[in-house]
């Protein structure tokens, strides 16, 4: 594609956001005909998602569906719909018959159940009708991420009743203000036709104009209803190509789509929309880059409904949004973060790690799992990573990341859990480098038990320097709160290559592991024979080990030369 991919609106937003170097990026990846897994996709699919303009020039979003198959590609440049509407669908007229024929027209495929989504635009050569379906010029075909899309199963049914009349109206009813204030996701609609609506020195013909369709979504709630014809609903950071903002920034009339996942039934909206960039209300939404405000126009409430329900899948992805950031040393930053929502996150169990999303240069999704160094009993969640020299999600964790903003994550998984332990049984926790974050985590529950029930414990970490060492006074603390309460705890740090600076401040000089470990925890084990002739032998403890391979590996022999039961000894990776 010789051509920029993106119009004069879709410019102005990347310069203002300062983003014009997505351009390169989408010149690869914004297409003019459909890829082969882009026409798989979509023949796959129950449903899509459509945005046009009416007989009147209104834009509207409307839901096609059909069986799988009632959408396929014959080949890379045209796609075929023999799609059905729900009865009264503000975009019947639109797309039947000859008057379809040149409509610009909008598609959005999505799979919720996997988070997939594509989208395409062009022009109609053929409209709808009883003997035949619609054919559609392929203008632009691209990929898009999968942030804010909560996870469902669908199902075929019947509409609830697809003789029912729709509900229209200039204003919605308090019971539609109801259903979007409580919505997860919607469906927005745009359109460009070029200088002037179309008329002037640029193509309306062009690719890059047309009509979009694209999703929006958050926690219930996340759109404002202001009154009976306003809304309003925050616009988070996306793929930088900014399709609905740049169309809005040219032409405001736009077209939402609300969707009961539960009866079928479907809320289209159509008005005009403005753009907050920088006002105060900005500020007091966590994350937004932006505030949309809409103005309702015309609402039709499809009663009947279509063939289709959706439930939501449990443990689905959830956005979580940045509210504390700390340096922890010279290579390690720790996150805190809260339900974008503010209400409570799932527990988690000491050692377990958190599944995140990360979005990338150029809209790469980046899947990663750290873990969560805070205490289990913590209201927020605290991830704590160390930057690695070309790890891209690192990086952007801390050079872009910042207070406020979000990221998507799952429920926090893992098997590397700490253990119940008898009180007399001893625990060693031994980490080297960032593999102390799950052990924190375990340190804050083993030093919070109850007098009389909680284990001796024995806390050793290796590290570079002291430059190099996160979380040393959290730990010092845990240690202090667990003495203070006549619970046996031992502390000890290696220091790999201390400073000058480091002068008094570690144990050993040298690795975690090997004959320096031999002798330290030997030195450890005689001192908890004489404090605790009741507590079991070194021998006899549960090792929790987390950090790189080779740690892990010189680590378990040490402590297998000590006695200790290879069935008792835990361990996690964190390669390197």
């Amino acid at each position: 594609m010789d051509e920029s991919p993106f119009h004069r609106g879709e410019h102005e937003a990347q310069a203002r956001m300062g983003v014009q170097g997505v351009e390169a990026w989408a010149r690869k990846v914004v297409r003019p005909f459909m890829p082969e897994q882009h026409r798989r996709f979509f023949a796959q699919l129950p449903f899509l998602v459509a945005a046009a303009r009416d007989e009147g020039g209104r834009v509207w979003a409307s839901l096609l569906t059909g069986p799988e198959g009632f959408t396929h590609a014959p080949d890379p440049r045209h796609l075929e719909l023999d799609f059905r509407l729900a009865k009264g669908d503000a975009l019947t007229g639109a797309l039947s018959g000859p008057s379809a024929v040149g409509q610009a027209l909008g598609l959005l495929g999505i799979e919720f159940h996997s988070r997939r989504r594509n989208r395409v635009n062009g022009r109609v050569l053929r409209g709808r009708s009883a003997e035949q379906g619609l054919r559609l010029e392929v203008g632009q075909s691209f990929g898009n991420c999968p942030q804010y899309i909560r996870e469902r199963q669908w199902q075929w049914t019947e509409p609830a009743d697809a003789t029912l009349e729709p509900a229209r109206g200039e204003a919605l009813s308090s019971a539609q203000q109801r259903w979007i204030a409580s919505a997860d996701t919607f469906f927005i609609a745009s359109g460009y036709s070029g200088e002037g609506g179309g008329e002037g020195g640029d193509d309306p013909h062009a690719p890059r104009h047309g009509m979009d369709a694209s999703h929006r979504g958050g926690e219930p709630g996340f759109v404002e209803v202001l009154g009976p014809q306003r809304l309003r609903f925050p616009d988070y950071a996306g793929n930088k190509h900014f399709n609905t903002i740049g169309n809005l920034l040219v032409d405001p009339r736009v077209g939402l789509l609300f969707i009961d996942f539960a009866t079928g039934r479907a809320l289209q909206l159509s008005g005009r929309a403005s753009i907050d960039w920088d006002s105060p209300a900005l500020a007091r939404v966590p994350g937004a880059r932006r505030l949309v405000t809409i103005e309702v126009e015309a609402a039709v409430e499809l009663r009947g409904g279509v063939g289709l329900r959706w439930t939501e899948q449990a443990g689905s992805v959830r956005d979580l949004r940045v509210v504390e950031r700390v340096r922890e040393s010279a290579d390690v930053t720790s996150l805190w973060l809260a339900a974008r929502d503010g209400g409570p996150l799932p527990g988690f169990l000491a050692g377990q790690h958190l599944p995140i999303e990360l979005l990338g240069e150029g809209g790469e999704l980046l899947r990663r799992t750290y873990s969560l160094s805070g205490a289990p009993t913590d209201s927020r969640y605290r991830i704590t990573v160390k930057r690695e020299p070309k790890g891209r999600a690192s990086t952007l964790i801390h050079d872009q990341l910042r207070v406020g903003e979000m990221l998507a994550a799952r429920q926090p998984a893992g098997d590397f859990v700490l253990r119940p332990s008898r009180a007399a049984r001893p625990v060693v926790l031994l980490g080297a480098g960032v593999g102390v974050t799950p052990l924190v985590a375990m340190l804050h529950t083993l030093t919070a038990a109850r007098p009389g029930a909680a284990p001796p414990v024995i806390f050793v970490h290796g590290v570079r320097d002291g430059a190099h060492h996160p979380l040393r006074g959290e730990v010092e603390a845990c240690i202090e709160r667990a003495a203070a309460r006549g619970q046996a705890a031992w502390l000890r740090w290696v220091y790999s290559r201390p400073r000058s600076a480091d002068a008094g401040r570690y144990d050993l000089h040298g690795l975690a592991s090997g004959p320096g470990l031999r002798a330290l925890l030997t030195d450890i084990a005689g001192e908890l024979r004489q404090r605790m002739p009741q507590a079991l032998a070194l021998a006899e403890a549960e090792v929790y080990l987390c950090g790189p391979v080779a740690f892990m590996s010189d680590a378990r022999a040490t402590l297998g030369a000590l006695g200790v039961d290879e069935r008792r000894i835990h361990w996690e990776s964190f390669g390197g």
